[in-house]
């Protein structure tokens, strides 16, 4: 199908999944396992499922998919039941199809217990308690295949109790977050104005564009919102609170070809992250900002120690300041999406 076609037969893959649950996949269990307690959703990879996919979506892993969770062992009969009695076709789209994680030509239900699919994905178990190295493991897009796309049906209750769990951090974790952030900001705030000063405009902006991520996936934190991987992180915080005038202000620093207009925005970018989060009523101080000794440049204040200082977990407060969670040591993508490479960073 051309990239036109696509366009103008374009429905989104939630609107998808739902049809296809509602018209083929809940007949076909009412018709051969009656009675069978069940949830369906779309849940797992793929832009759909935080509602961030378009038509160029469709040029690969995308079609009739969705999730199907039963628990007490039922998962292989009803995979079974399903590559057996689904049509070839539904709405002219193939009900089988390969991926690119997956060549084989099969349907697209990812059929599990609730507690698997969480497993699967955060590599912790979210279904009973969960550790600290369990929480710092997680990345925020591990929990948003659980947590972000639509449950159409929860006859079971376990997902629904399992996205609960994963609301957000427990408070002294979320503290510990924080304070992860704001170092980072801290460690190389000065830098942006002294490459700038030596006539390094090219070094003052990459490390500028670096704060802006940190930045992005701070006003995640401070929002208890779960970041996206990168592609969708700059989307996902201007639907923050502030979150529009946040974008402007960071695509000033992107753009801005002088280091003393690029340090004065990202400096108002962290006093309107301070403010927000004073709202929050988490511990910060205000301004957030401040001269770096007698240099022109600008220092973040101690915020990372405020929030350090105001963790009561004992555990948690012999973290060393700074650390943060699997996703703020490592950027990188292999590590990130290996749980048990996750794992040994938090360990």
């Amino acid at each position: 199908m051309s990239a036109s076609e696509r366009s103008a037969a374009w429905r989104t893959g939630r609107e998808m999944a739902r049809a296809y649950h509602r018209e083929v996949v809940r007949p076909l269990l009412e018709r051969s396992m009656p009675g069978l307690a069940y949830a369906a959703g779309r849940l797992g990879t793929g832009s759909d499922v935080l509602g961030y996919d378009d038509p160029q979506s469709a040029d690969h892993d995308f079609g009739l998919r969705m999730t199907l969770l039963v628990e007490d062992g039922w998962a292989q009969e009803v995979d079974s039941l399903l590559e057996r009695a689904l049509p070839p076709t539904h709405h002219g789209m193939p009900t089988r199809f390969a991926m690119t994680g997956d060549p084989r030509v099969r349907h697209r239900c990812e059929v599990a217990s609730a507690r698997d699919l969480a497993v699967e994905r955060l590599g912790v178990d979210p279904s009973g308690p969960m550790s600290l190295a369990d929480w710092r493991s997680l990345t925020g897009q591990s929990v948003l295949e659980l947590t972000a796309g639509p449950v159409f049906h929860d006859g079971t209750g376990a997902i629904t109790a399992i996205r609960e769990t994963l609301t957000w951090y427990p408070r002294d974790v979320w503290l510990h977050a924080l304070a992860a952030d704001w170092s980072r900001l801290g460690q190389e705030m000065p830098d942006v104005g002294r490459a700038g000063l030596r006539g390094d405009e090219d070094g003052s902006a990459v490390i500028a564009a670096r704060h802006v991520r940190t930045i992005l996936h701070l006003a995640h934190l401070i929002h208890r919102r779960w970041p996206p991987y990168g592609k969708w992180l700059a989307r996902s915080a201007a639907q923050l609170p502030g979150g529009q005038e946040l974008r402007g202000i960071l695509l000033g620093i992107l753009r801005s070809t002088h280091w003393q207009e690029r340090q004065e925005l990202l400096a108002g970018a962290l006093e309107q992250l301070a403010a927000a989060q004073s709202r929050m009523g988490l511990p910060v101080l205000l301004p957030a900002t401040e001269a770096f000794f007698d240099r022109p440049h600008i220092g973040v204040r101690e915020i990372a120690e405020e929030l350090h200082q105001a963790i009561e977990d004992p555990a948690v407060r012999a973290i060393p300041c700074g650390i943060g969670t699997a996703e703020q040591i490592s950027d990188n993508v292999t590590v990130l999406v290996d749980p048990a490479r996750r794992r040994h960073l938090v360990a």
